[in-house]
């Protein structure tokens, strides 16, 4: 806003009667005195006549803001700024006491020369917005000609020769204040319609369309602010090396595409089709007209060519693309020559190549013509050469695909905006174990489609996908052009049918080489040689020029490098080139390499394409071979087989029964060896037993490293199982995936009563934190203690906690936070002391396994279940165990009875249960004698080791009469139990328990216990 126009919101009548509070009364006198007034003796707020203080001043500044926002017109700047304004013009009223000079030497400086002395001596803030300083700049000038009047009306002053002027300055005041209030304010006009005009932007451009898909019963728009994804976008720059390198090199760089005109003003933005090119120049012109920064022009060069004129000038922006609204003359011009203009010209690959030069000229004359404004141009890869606006400085990004997490986004978000909720969760896992779906969703274009058409279908995708494809595949080619308003853009127009002949000769030859990218020069020849069969016009047979064409509009096939052309997906490229497989003939080329996983897809699609007969041969000679992958392969066809043979049907079905669902887990690791292919076809959870549901989550969890994004797919639909090995199974696989996610799609859903959650990474501790509360938790690793008390937010709803292999845990007391901490086991923790401070807390179960200091145990009398696996300090037991709590359990392991034997444990007569583990050392006599001092004994727990080890052991052991279970752990399954039997004569259960790797029957070992029940326990 012009100073001038600001000025008029402080008119003279205003502010005259305000600032003449600044100065002194005049005092009684002729108004002649032989020398001039200091500035300094004249205000009032300084010196003995001291009328105001400076918090007086600060009010008089705060009234004229406030009388100039209550003015009639358009309030001079942002409201919010009014404080930071009127505090700046009283600083610049103030310092007129610092002036060194007299009232006249002011009248003669002027009142524009003597508010740029007050300017300097009191500038304005950082922050203000440029309409603030316009408006304090002007009210400074518009003050100090008030001033400068106020000195010349004193009685005292003695200029006479300033009469004159003085009648001369009030004239021109009163002829202003005339002027401006006849005058219209041309900025008035202009911020009355950019209101309307960011109001128009918003609501034009607020929405997403899909073109080219027929949809019944959902809508084609939706509301950008819901649907929109920020993508990313990539550039590649010259960076220096580090010391003596050669030079620079070129270094790969990743940024939000929304972001990208923070980091240069102008940018030629390249993407394929469908990859959000147009939705992401929605998005900033919306942006735009909302924060009012910049007033967006959003330029489709497919409109502005309309027509046989030239491009448009920027008064006839808005004409051209047919904005309703008028904007004052000259108004465009204004804006642009300001720098406040966002220009945003889409589709340069939209127009002919002829006129692609034309544009860039008319670009450089705006740019030359306009600087300091925002550019963006996009445009498809292969539309113009690299570096095509280089010597203009417009920097080049390229949309990158969308991620995992990008996809997951877009479908949630598309949804919401849809009012569609219930069919995003199925999607979603048909997008995690569908390879192909997936590897189709890698674009908006894309993503939207699939949605759409699941949707539509109330939640199941077309049958086979072959509708899918079919769909994609028109709108892509021709409708999605059509329906934007599109003509032909190049010389040679291909239809349909023509594309889809030539892109299906082109994916059978990639797919017979076995390879995704083919060299331009190999395209042009298959494409020379499909020429003669294609009902092109004469003149438009040139292969070169078709290949460019397909390349530029298909949006199928690109150019990744110079030289180089492939498909954009590969689930394109084995529909199309199992669709020409089939036309051909060829099914016995198809069938031949059924035993390679990359033709998994193409055999499918195959199946689709083919008619019956032809896909009841194909079926049987994947059934043939009897081979468990090719049967599952012949399982996952049948989804696309509409019209099959029943028999052939029936026994692709009743082959693969027998492996899906897994029944064990030897089972489950056996079907994961098919590979991927796998989670397509694995069932569940309804319908399942609680073992075929645990063998069908190994099966997925051993593929997760393999396939990650379909294997959660299908853990992610038992995440909210019962059985107990289910949701460890789930919990346990965590490291196989990727730890945000996981936690997120499983671990955070899942039943947590008596189920451990291990953390071993820094990673798994920062996602523990976003979780809602563990119970029971396990920590495995180095990590500082700040990090274990930081990944459990609340500590006092931990019952149970594991510690293992961390050299930084210490001080056993930084537990105490943990209120309700019933069970602790510390493993490998060799630096950790201070068991003693944990006597506040209610444990009953205490592990231990390599600490440096068991003697605090002595003082948790609240124990009932003792473990201890390292030696004991002293020579008897209750040295170091707590001798008055009522222990029920203790299990005692390697070197844990080397220095004090079983001695004194005939001290807790409440011990139900004796557990030895591969101890070190032979037990004595007296060791046992502890051991039959023990009324409540009824539990004995052996480590095979002791009776094949240390049989000197056994031999010692006395008749226990109260012992009526015996458990045998660790058994290879040639030991020797006779021995116990005369020791143990009220035995009533016998369990063994084999050592991992080795097995044996039961039967053995039965008949030396007659009167007890033998079982076996498996490892």
């Amino acid at each position: 806003m012009e100073p001038t126009v600001l000025g008029g919101k402080l008119a003279s009548s205003l502010m005259g009667p305000l600032l003449k509070k600044l100065f002194v009364a005049d005092g009684p006198g002729a108004g002649l005195v032989d020398r001039p007034v200091r500035l300094k003796s004249l205000v009032s707020f300084r010196g003995e006549k001291r009328a105001l203080v400076e918090k007086d001043v600060h009010k008089l500044a705060e009234h004229l803001v406030r009388q100039a926002f209550d003015s009639p017109g358009e309030p001079p700047f942002r409201a919010g700024e009014q404080i930071a304004v009127a505090d700046a013009l009283a600083r610049r009223l103030l310092a007129l006491g610092d002036l060194d000079m007299d009232d006249v030497q002011a009248v003669r400086l002027g009142h524009v020369d003597l508010a740029a002395r007050l300017q300097s001596a009191a500038s304005a803030p950082d922050g203000l917005s440029s309409d603030a300083c316009y408006f304090l700049d002007s009210a400074t000038e518009w003050a100090c000609l008030q001033i400068l009047e106020f000195f010349t009306r004193r009685s005292t002053f003695v200029a006479r020769t300033l009469v004159e002027q003085t009648r001369a300055q009030a004239e021109l005041m009163a002829r202003i204040d005339e002027l401006l209030a006849r005058t219209p304010r041309p900025d008035a006009r202009d911020a009355a319609f950019e209101r309307r005009y960011r109001s128009y932007v918003t609501d034009r451009h607020n929405h997403i369309t899909i073109y080219g898909i027929d949809l019944r019963d959902s809508p084609d728009r939706w509301p950008l602010e819901v649907a929109y994804l920020s993508l990313e976008a990539t550039s590649t720059e010259d960076r220096p090396v580090p010391e003596d390198g050669p030079g620079p090199a070129p270094v790969t760089l990743q940024l939000p595409a929304d972001e990208a005109l923070l980091a240069h003003d102008r940018v030629l933005l390249r993407g394929d089709a469908g990859s959000g090119k147009t939705t992401l120049v929605q998005w900033l012109a919306v942006t735009a007209a909302r924060e009012g920064a910049h007033v967006p022009y959003l330029l489709p060069l497919r409109t502005l060519i309309r027509g046989a004129g030239a491009f448009p000038a920027p008064a006839a922006f808005l004409t051209t693309v047919d904005c309703p609204l008028s904007a004052p003359a000259g108004w465009a011009e204004r804006v642009l020559s300001a720098g406040r203009g966002l220009i945003l010209v889409d589709g340069l690959d939209e127009i002919p190549d002829a006129d692609r030069n034309r544009a860039r000229d008319w670009l450089r004359s705006l740019i030359h013509s306009f600087p300091g404004n925002r550019w963006l141009l996009t445009s498809r890869p292969t539309a113009v050469r690299s570096d095509w606006l280089g010597p203009e400085g417009f920097g080049e990004l390229t949309l990158a695909p969308m991620r995992r997490t990008d996809v997951a986004t877009f479908v949630h978000r598309w949804h919401t905006a849809a009012a569609a909720p219930e069919f995003e969760g199925p999607l979603l896992d048909s997008l995690r174990t569908k390879r192909d779906l997936a590897r189709l969703a890698t674009n908006p274009l894309m993503c939207g489609l699939i949605c759409a058409l699941h949707r539509e279908r109330r939640g199941y995708l077309p049958t086979g996908r072959k509708e899918l494809y079919d769909a994609a595949l028109a709108m892509l080619l021709a409708r999605r052009d059509r329906e934007r308003g599109m003509g032909v853009v190049d010389a040679v127009e291909l239809g349909e049918d023509a594309q889809v002949e030539l892109l299906q000769r082109l994916a059978y030859a990639l797919v017979l080489s076995g390879r995704t990218e083919m060299a331009v020069e190999t395209a042009e020849t298959i494409v020379d040689r499909c020429l003669p069969s294609l009902a092109l016009p004469r003149g438009q047979c040139d292969a070169s020029a078709v290949l460019r064409t397909l390349l530029l509009r298909s949006g199928l096939i690109r150019q990744p490098a110079v030289g180089v052309l492939d498909f954009v997906h590969r689930t394109f490229q084995d529909y199309l080139g199992a669709r020409y497989a089939v036309e051909e003939g060829h099914l016995d080329v198809l069938a031949g390499h059924a035993d390679g996983t990359q033709w998994e897809d193409v055999i499918r699609m195959a199946v689709a394409h083919a008619r019956p007969r032809e896909r009841a041969w194909l079926l049987r000679q994947l059934l043939a071979g009897e081979h468990p992958r090719l049967t599952l392969l012949a399982l996952a066809c049948l989804e696309h087989a509409t019209a099959l043979d029943p028999a052939v049907r029936t026994q692709a079905e009743s082959r693969a029964a027998a492996l899906i669902p897994p029944r064990t887990k030897e089972d489950a690791k056996l079907l994961a060896e098919a590979g991927p292919l796998v989670l397509e076809l694995l069932p569940g959870p309804e319908g399942l037993s609680d073992e075929e549901a645990l063998a069908v989550t190994v099966t997925a969890s051993v593929l997760g490293a393999e396939e990650p994004t379909g294997a959660l797919g299908v853990l992610r639909r038992f995440r909210d199982h019962q059985d107990l090995d289910v949701r460890r199974q789930l919990a346990g696989t965590w490291s196989r995936f990727d730890t945000d996610e996981y936690a997120l799609e499983v671990l955070d859903h899942l039943l947590r009563t008596d189920l451990f959650l291990r953390c071993d990474s820094a990673a798994e501790l920062r996602a523990l934190a976003r979780m809602r509360p563990w119970p029971e938790l396990s920590f495995a690793g180095a990590h500082p203690v700040e990090s274990i008390l930081a990944a459990v937010p609340t500590p006092g709803l931990v019952t149970s906690l594991n510690l293992s292999g961390n050299p930084h845990l210490t001080d056993l007391g930084v537990l105490s936070p943990f209120g309700s901490l019933g069970s602790l086991w510390v493993d490998e923790c060799p630096a950790a002391t201070g068991l003693e401070r944990l006597t506040e807390l209610p444990l009953t179960l205490l592990g231990c396994n390599g600490v440096a200091d068991l003697t605090g145990m002595r003082y948790l009398r609240s124990l009932t279940r003792i473990t201890l696996s390292q030696q004991l300090p002293g020579t008897d037991l209750t040295e170091t165990l707590p001798s008055e709590a009522a222990l029920e359990f203790l299990f005692l392991g390697a070197h844990s009875t080397e220095s004090t034997g079983l001695r004194g444990l005939q001290h807790w007569t409440t011990l139900r249960t004796l557990s030895l583990g591969p101890l070190t050392k032979d037990l004595t006599v007296a060791d046992w004698r502890a051991v039959t001092a023990l009324p409540k004994l009824t539990h004995l727990h052996l480590n095979a080791r002791i009776i094949q080890d240390l049989p000197h052991s056994i031999e010692s052991m006395p008749e226990l009469p109260g012992v009526e279970e015996l458990r045998v752990a660790s058994l290879r399954g040639s030991e020797d139990l006779a021995p116990l039997v005369p020791r143990l004569p009220g035995l009533r259960s016998v369990i063994l328990t084999n050592r991992p790797g080795h097995t044996f029957s039961v039967s053995r070992f039965a008949g030396l216990f007659p009167d007890a029940e033998t079982s076996l326990d498996p490892r």
